[in-house]
């Protein structure tokens, strides 16, 4: 072994060790956050949704299946079904509850290990793919801090205050953010290890990883069906990402492999949608009333998080005739009606979704908010914002190249695993500008924000020189004339 290797082999036992002590960290901040939270189950800031899971898998377990014992949010009456709550989420706290009794306690501290240790892992893995060169060395000096970024990403991930306060709610939040992420970073994977990969057993890497990418696609859905309107952006990125190096065949393999898994996982509550509702329900009754909301002439051109207490309930804003309705149908029926402001108002709702963008993006203290709820904003949103803006405008570096370049030198720099992070901000943030736009909503956005916070960090302890950061070469993008060689230096 040469002196360069061993040099390698050393950073990467050292990072090794640092990686696992911030996952512990991790663990370590949620599991805390577990503890404040205790074995009891309240409407704090930002929670109100834990009660209802709370409550629903209490329901299931007694069974009466998924209905509540008195009328509850949206507008769903006592006994009759309800489709509005993540079942994935539900069905967890049931199997948990069944084994350990109910106590959220267990359900929490099982959220806050688990979360804990795949979230910032996953961080860690998707910002190497993003940010790390494939080539080992840069000009004839091997990379030094090649592994800053990732590091410092998995860091802000393990102390980000509003990830440790949502890890141990009863909510989808943890869980949910984690799978989009395993989800991104699945499909760098599909691309990188089958798309560009002429190896030999390409077939078997195929069903691997299309495989692992339909659970992880499967899960997220079923925590949240929001995510279905980002998969198109997510399937195009994958085919410009394989049609320059003219693997399209190979990339249908593993995206048919996991859609199927995706149709597999959630038919069958579709099915059982359709035998209490009596009429189509994918997944969740929960798109139209939101839009309907989000979007009501009260607001007029300035959207209000949370109407103030002494208004018109959410409720009493839903047409006194459409309110007899099953749940299923009063969602179909507001969703018409969401579509019929905009189109009876287009400018005022161009306007709303304009005013949406000051609370989606809020990074300073408020007096409607509590102490809790200002410190965790200030301390991660408010303290990290100014260098994930910088990261992703040092980002832009990534993509520089000539305006005469050739069309598919542009077509390599949009297969960049960077590429898909802008695509998913972009993608994300304009879903709920359009619609509903709460703190807790941006959370998804907020853990691809940190990889360029991070980056930006890195970058700027580069540029001064300090310690193991010199000479760091950084950013993601694939070599146009050999797209299937990766370099290997010993």
């Amino acid at each position: 072994m040469n002196g360069s290797q061993w040099a390698r082999d050393n950073r990467q036992n050292k990072n090794g060790l640092w990686l696992v002590t911030i996952l512990a960290l991790s663990m370590l901040c949620r599991v805390g956050a577990a503890l404040y939270l205790g074995d009891r189950v309240v409407d704090l800031p930002g929670t109100a949704d834990q009660v209802s899971y709370h409550t629903l898998a209490m329901r299931v377990l007694e069974g009466h299946g998924f209905t509540f014992g008195q009328t509850w949010w949206p507008l769903t009456r006592a006994g009759e079904p309800t489709a509005h709550w993540s079942y994935l989420y539900t069905l967890y706290l049931v199997a948990l509850y069944a084994v350990f009794g109910p106590h959220p306690l267990v359900a929490r501290l099982v959220q806050a290990i688990i979360v804990g240790g795949l979230h910032p892992y996953l961080v860690y893995r998707l910002a190497e793919a993003l940010f790390l060169k494939r080539s080992a060395t840069q000009e004839g000096k091997e990379i030094q801090g090649g592994q800053a970024t990732p590091l410092l990403a998995a860091g802000i991930t393990a102390v980000y205050g509003y990830f440790v306060y949502y890890a141990g709610t009863l909510m989808t939040e943890p869980f949910y953010i984690t799978a989009i992420l395993a989800v991104l970073y699945l499909a760098v994977i599909v691309v990188e290890r089958i798309v560009i990969s002429d190896k030999p057993g390409s077939v078997k890497r195929e069903w691997k990883w299309g495989m692992g990418l339909g659970i992880a696609l499967a899960a997220t859905i079923l925590l949240r069906q929001l995510f279905l309107l980002f998969i198109p952006f997510l399937i195009l990125w994958m085919i410009i990402s394989s049609f320059w190096r003219k693997a399209v065949h190979r990339l249908f393999i593993s995206l048919l492999i996991a859609m199927t898994m995706v149709m597999l996982t959630i038919s069958p509550f579709t099915v059982y949608n359709y035998l209490r509702f009596g009429r189509f329900v994918l997944l969740n009754t929960n798109a139209g009333f939101a839009f309907f909301w989000s979007n009501h002439p009260i607001y007029g051109i300035h959207f209000v998080a949370i109407l103030p207490r002494e208004g018109p309930s959410y409720q009493e804003l839903i047409p006194s005739e459409l309110r007899e309705l099953n749940e299923a149908a009063l969602d179909q029926a507001l969703l018409r009606e969401g579509m019929r402001f905009i189109v009876e108002d287009p400018r005022r709702y161009a306007l709303l979704s304009l005013s949406r963008v000051t609370e989606y993006f809020k990074f300073w203290p408020s007096r409607q908010s509590g102490l809790i709820s200002n410190i965790t904003r200030v301390s991660s949103f408010g303290l990290f914002l100014p260098w994930m803006l910088y990261g992703l405008w040092r980002s832009r570096t990534c993509f520089h190249h000539p305006s005469h370049s050739p069309p598919a030198s542009r077509m390599v720099h949009l297969s960049s695993p960077i590429v898909l992070a802008y695509l998913f901000l972009t993608i994300y943030t304009g879903i709920h500008l359009l619609s509903w736009a709460l703190i807790r909503y941006r959370l998804p956005v907020d853990a691809v924000l940190i990889l360029f916070a991070a980056y930006g960090l890195a970058d700027v302890f580069a540029r001064k020189g300090y310690g193991r950061l010199r000479n760091v070469q950084m950013c993601s993008v694939p070599t146009h004339k050999e797209p299937n060689r990766v370099q290997s230096h010993g």
